[in-house]
């Protein structure tokens, strides 16, 4: 079990970030001051440590120089506002791992987490959170099954894939699935959020240093290329990456070979390398901000991740299946939807999409006082931009339209009709269809030999 040590004076959001953490696994203490931090990480010896930037007798600065000298090896997280990111910037080049911004997102100090501990050789049985499965489900809509046919067919293959939709449509979930269906699954997947690379230090998080090449360079450092060795690096928002970065990559790639900064030897690698953006880089191409001979490198097979305004028929699939997380997370049992939500639902454009769609159910989760989520649990621009709308952007159809509207409920007179018409839909996908009906497998198999519903 990993263990973690967290240095921040709110004692609240120390808690808070303790029990999350308990609760994915790790061994976890806290320290409210400097002086409390310096005591622990001599005793409690962490792995890795989490530090607020401001601290009521020194800073974040200081507890990280410390365990560099004490503790070589173990990463320091800076925890900050954002009018401290350059600050944390600047610290990163002294020697912290990375920075994350407060208000803290668990799903992104989870990763953090996770690159660090791997990066550092920790053994991997405690470190979780990683597995995007939890926080997406396949869907049935033309657009979803496209996609699941494409993942299919490119998997196995070596080829370079470059996916490409909006932010939260879940492009990081579309590589993962490629990385699990390939023969690499048993080998590493990296992920590298390019838009939050600091440019001055992207060299360095691909390529890893040796020790003393740069100022706060205070030991060797792996790269992700490395790390990533054998298995799968992910590349998300890679139109974000500086000119000269992209040239490195370039070359990493025809060649299979990289150099740690300040070293002369170079490293044979053997990556497959994903891609995602949601910039236009044929447009950044002509442009001369993305370079063409790397477009074409990593663009050897493409997939369009469609929004979820497009993608009619997924929209309760994944209404349910984010109740469902929320539910287990906080603790509560939500049934269902009012039809007044599912309405506004079906109206609202959802430029955040599925990560909106998530965080918007988990907040009414929070919010609702009763067994099912009413429209007032939800945040007033949502609102306001669906009763603008005469007609739903998204068509939902009325057997699942809300809860208690699902196969257990349904009279036994449409049963047979629902459950064909939902195994047509999903390509006589058992377990699509099972999801969506809401019953397990072994009752839909019964179902379909009480209906002599042929199981194909």
């Amino acid at each position: 079990m990993s263990k973690v040590l967290i240095v921040d004076d709110d004692v609240t959001f120390c808690l808070m970030l303790d029990t999350f953490l308990q609760k994915k696994g790790f061994e976890v203490q806290q320290s409210f001051s400097y002086a409390e931090a310096i005591k622990k990480i001599k005793s409690f010896k962490p792995d890795i440590i989490l530090t607020d930037l401001r601290l009521p007798d020194h800073d974040g600065l200081e507890v990280m120089h410390f365990a560099l000298r004490e503790s070589a090896g173990v990463p320091v997280i800076l925890m900050t506002g954002y009018a401290d990111i350059r600050t944390a910037v600047q610290a990163m080049k002294l020697g912290a791992f990375d920075y994350v911004a407060k208000p803290v997102n668990p799903d992104e100090i989870i990763i953090t987490i996770n690159r660090a501990l791997s990066q550092t050789g920790v053994p991997d049985a405690a470190v979780t959170g990683l597995n995007t499965e939890s926080f997406f489900v396949e869907g049935t809509s033309p657009a979803a099954l496209k996609i699941s046919d494409y993942v299919r067919l490119v998997a196995p293959t070596g080829m370079s894939v470059l996916i490409m939709g909006e932010s939260g449509t879940g492009k990081e979930f579309v590589a993962r699935k490629i990385h699990q269906l390939s023969t690499r699954s048993d080998k590493p997947f990296v992920a590298i959020d390019c838009g939050a690379l600091p440019r001055d230090l992207a060299g360095s998080e691909f390529f890893g240093h040796l020790k003393g090449s740069f100022t706060g360079a205070f030991a060797d450092k792996q790269g992700q290329f490395e790390a990533a060795n054998g298995g799968t690096i992910f590349l998300d928002e890679i139109g974000n990456l500086g000119y000269d970065i992209q040239v490195q990559l370039l070359r990493a790639i025809q060649e299979r070979k990289v150099r740690r900064i300040g070293s002369t030897s170079e490293i044979p690698i053997d990556v497959r390398i994903i891609t995602a953006t949601n910039d236009d880089l044929k447009k950044s191409v002509v442009t001369g901000e993305f370079r063409e001979d790397l477009y074409h490198r990593i663009n050897e097979f493409a997939i369009q991740v469609s929004p979820l305004r497009d993608r009619h028929d997924d929209l309760i699939i994944f209404t349910r299946h984010f109740l469902d997380l929320a539910n287990k997370e906080l603790s509560r049992n939500v049934e269902g939807f009012s039809s007044e939500v599912i309405d506004i639902f079906s109206r609202y454009s959802w430029p955040g999409n599925f990560r909106e769609l998530k965080n918007i159910i988990k907040r009414a989760v929070l919010l609702s006082t009763g067994g099912i989520i009413m429209a007032d649990t939800l945040p007033e621009e949502l609102i306001r931009e669906a009763e603008l709308r005469d007609e739903p952007l998204i068509k939902v159809s009325p057997v699942v339209h809300s809860a208690g509207m699902n196969l257990k409920e349904t009279a036994h007179r449409s049963e047979r009709e629902l459950i064909l018409s939902t195994l047509e839909k999903v390509r006589f996908n058992k377990s699509k269809a099972a999801i969506l009906l809401n019953i397990d497998r072994k009752t839909l198999y019964n179902k379909m030999k009480q209906f002599g519903i042929p199981l194909q």
